[in-house]
């Protein structure tokens, strides 16, 4: 897993890459977090879709669910980068527009649009 710091207008976040998947299960993801948390410092974080094991996009799974109400709770902002627009159920379309209405989880197909999101 790489960790990469970034400072952008004074706001601090990490953009996490891996050749492994991540978030392949709740417990994954606690670490991945709490790597970013202790190793950064950062409380925001971008990764992009194609780092996330597929089947945390099926829903039918709970695995995003669980995954990201953990984000939620340990007040970790996340922002997922990558094609959204094929290939998604319609329950998948309407998570990713009902989550990105809050202010904790973002998905979107624009790095630069993430990383705007993670320092408003």
């Amino acid at each position: 897993m790489q960790i990469e710091y970034v400072k952008k207008n004074g706001i601090e976040f990490a953009k996490v890459s891996s050749e492994e998947m991540l978030f392949s299960d709740v417990d994954s993801a606690l670490d991945v977090m709490a790597n970013v948390r202790y190793g950064t410092g950062c409380s925001r974080m971008v990764v992009g879709k194609k780092d996330i094991n597929p089947e945390f996009f099926d829903l039918s799974t709970k695995i995003a669910g669980d995954v990201l109400q953990k984000f939620v709770t340990y007040q970790m902002r996340l922002a997922i980068v990558g094609d959204f627009s094929s290939g998604c159920s319609s329950s998948l379309r309407s998570f990713i527009l009902e989550s990105n209405k809050g202010k904790e989880i973002y998905f979107t197909d624009e790095e630069e649009k993430a990383m705007n999101w993670l320092i408003s």
